[in-house]
């Protein structure tokens, strides 16, 4: 009973303290409120920071601090891990503000907002997807931008995410002998990720599905590429002994 009570006024507290908190910002210039929001950041008391943010766009929605305050809020959320909120910020930022400086950084961080999420490689990618969608569209509108180069970088890193996902269910394919969906999962990666770190073991385990599938032929065919492609790689070491036995 003491412990529902405590929790309940609690509760209370910290409603009148939100109360509080909005009454207090109430009639504040546009200036006051970025300069608190900003000290709060510094202090990274980024849930305070957020609030005074979001405030100068409610109720200075057309000054100058608005676009900027709106990008520290996004970042502000960012910084707390709170990334849906970060992301809605953030779209809303991009569709108001197209032609503004900061937008190439808006693109930016919603597209890190998606890549920090990403899950193993064994686990559903949408996380992944949305990166690669958003820094493409980064990279397309702003190359010349200095974010669109580390956006760059970070394409290979999430090329080489979705790649191993498709060796992870193409080998659990192999090992419960499923051979014909392993062959085209193998095949998937090679064709879709060509530039991934995935392709030499892509080539090996396609070269065992063939032979397992009857299909010596095709299975040396596979191995030659392997070879031709990459001619030092462990893979192609173990493809060459595989046709052997």
């Amino acid at each position: 009973m003491k412990k529902l009570l405590s929790i309940g006024i609690i509760s209370s507290l910290l409603v009148l303290t939100a109360c509080s908190t909005e009454k207090s910002m109430e009639g504040l210039s546009p200036e006051t409120l970025y300069t608190e929001g900003y000290k709060a950041f510094q202090e990274t008391d980024y849930e305070t920071a957020a609030e005074y943010f979001d405030e100068v766009e409610k109720q200075h929605p057309y000054s100058v601090w608005s676009e900027r305050a709106q990008i520290m809020a996004a970042y502000s959320y960012y910084q707390k891990n709170e990334y849906d909120e970060a992301i809605l910020t953030l779209d809303r930022f991009i569709q108001l503000h197209p032609g503004n400086r900061n937008t190439p950084y808006a693109y930016y961080l919603k597209g890190l907002c998606y890549f920090e999420q990403m899950s193993d490689a064994a686990r559903e990618q949408s996380m992944t997807e949305q990166a690669q969608t958003t820094f493409r569209e980064l990279i397309a509108r702003y190359p010349n931008s200095v974010y669109a180069i580390d956006a760059q970088s970070k394409m290979g890193d999430m090329t080489n995410h979705l790649a191993a996902q498709d060796m992870t269910i193409g080998r659990f394919y192999l090992r419960h002998e499923d051979l014909i969906p392993a062959a085209n999962r193998f095949k998937t990666v090679i064709e879709t990720y060509p530039d991934s770190n995935q392709i030499p073991e892509a080539y090996y385990r396609l070269t065992a599905a063939y032979i397992m599938l009857g299909l010596p032929e095709v299975a040396k065919k596979t191995a030659d590429v392997l070879t031709q492609k990459y001619p030092e790689d462990s893979w192609t070491l173990k493809a060459k002994k595989l046709l052997k036995e």
